[in-house]
């Protein structure tokens, strides 16, 4: 028997930890695969309620997280605490997701060694630098050189190939947030009592349309964010809506809708949630306000409209589809399109019922075919 392909998963966030857990435990599972995990810590508590759910343990932690740590202390630490590990481990292959700064400088570091890297979740681009910032040039510097590329959309794939990246080394595999969704909701099915803490707000907002709020993203900082918080408020004027809002730990998020929601009767503040309660809110929601990119992907696979409060997305396809539409961050516009979905019966069921263009749930296992074979 040949020797196992030595593979080093690399992650640091809530949402690369919920993206790879599935891949995680498949290549664990594999005996082709000797699979290590070294996550950054990039984010801590949010990063580990991710890794206690799913049940992996780190071989490598790097626990970089600090307080309004500058980016480029951060891709320095990330690039010499990824670079030490990879001269300990000698990986065949280093596996990173998405498009954090643990993502960019896990690659980097595999590049300086010549370690080819595998990029889950490859091809995702807004077309604008800023927009979503940092995160489109993560992913172009990532694109630039990985050796497999796992598209999670055609359009991805294209995105790549007009890139002139080699066809040969692009995989559609569907996006994997499908398959830890799938997961999820199956272990919630099986023991109800993981995600029973929003019990009291459901029974307080019995009778009410609860929409699910989440917003963080660094481009809306300041200006964008007073913007979202204006247009929460506004909709929660209405007497049939509920708000449920887990507000982001980042202070520039805090501050604001802390000073501007805070006391409203039908707007719940509520501490980031982990993965089987969030996984619970779009299950019991309406529809969903977001900046955030994976709920793009998540809140369609239960058929939940995706209104995006951001000027550009890197997943056009769920627009494309109409699971989503782009609202911006102009508080006229957010409530409008929310009203219009909750006003109009027709308008809802086109966004609720469209094909959810992000994947069936399969993609890790495409993606381990693809690994197998080098």
């Amino acid at each position: 028997m040949s020797k196992p392909i030595k593979i080093l998963s690399v992650f640091g966030t809530r949402p690369e930890a919920i993206k790879f857990f599935p891949l995680v435990h498949a290549l664990s599972a594999d005996p082709r695969f000797d699979s290590r995990v070294c996550v950054s810590g990039q984010h801590r508590g949010m990063l580990d309620q991710v890794l206690d759910i799913a049940g992996i343990v780190p071989d490598h932690d790097l626990d970089l997280m600090q307080p309004d740590q500058t980016l480029d202390g951060l891709t320095a630490n990330l690039l010499t605490g990824i670079g030490k590990v990879l001269d300990k481990e000698n990986p065949d292959w280093v596996i990173v997701q998405g498009d954090t700064a643990t993502a960019m400088s896990g690659a980097l570091a595999a590049y300086y060694r010549k370690i080819p890297v595998a990029h889950v979740e490859a091809g995702l681009r807004s077309g604008n630098i800023h927009h979503p910032w940092p995160e489109e040039v993560n992913r172009k510097i990532v694109g630039s050189f990985a050796a497999l590329h796992f598209a999670p959309t055609e359009t991805a794939a294209n995105a790549l190939k007009r890139e002139a990246i080699d066809p040969a080394t692009v995989h559609v595999t569907g996006n994997t947030v499908i398959d830890a969704l799938h997961w999820i909701t199956g272990q919630i099915t099986n023991n109800p009592g993981l995600a029973n803490n929003l019990a009291d707000l459901e029974t307080r907002f019995a009778g009410r349309r609860i929409i699910g709020v989440t917003s963080h993203r660094r481009e809306n900082f300041g200006g964008g964010m007073e913007a979202i918080a204006e247009a929460i408020r506004r909709i929660a004027m209405r007497d049939d809506v509920a708000m449920i809002f887990p507000v982001h730990l980042n202070p520039n998020v805090r501050k604001v809708m802390n000073a501007e929601l805070a006391g409203l009767d039908n707007v719940a503040l509520i501490e980031p949630l982990d993965y089987p309660h969030f996984a619970r809110l779009l299950d019991i929601c309406t529809l969903m306000l977001t900046d955030s990119g994976g709920v793009q992907e998540e809140a369609p696979a239960l058929g939940k409209p995706v209104l995006v409060m951001r000027e550009t997305t890197e997943r056009p396809e769920g627009v494309d589809a109409g699971t989503a539409k782009l609202v911006g961050t102009d508080a006229d516009v957010i409530v409008s399109e929310c009203f219009k979905l909750l006003d109009d019966a027709d308008a809802y069921a086109a966004m609720s019922t469209a094909h959810n263009p992000f994947g069936d749930g399969h993609a890790v296992a495409r993606i381990v075919t693809a690994l197998a074979q080098g």
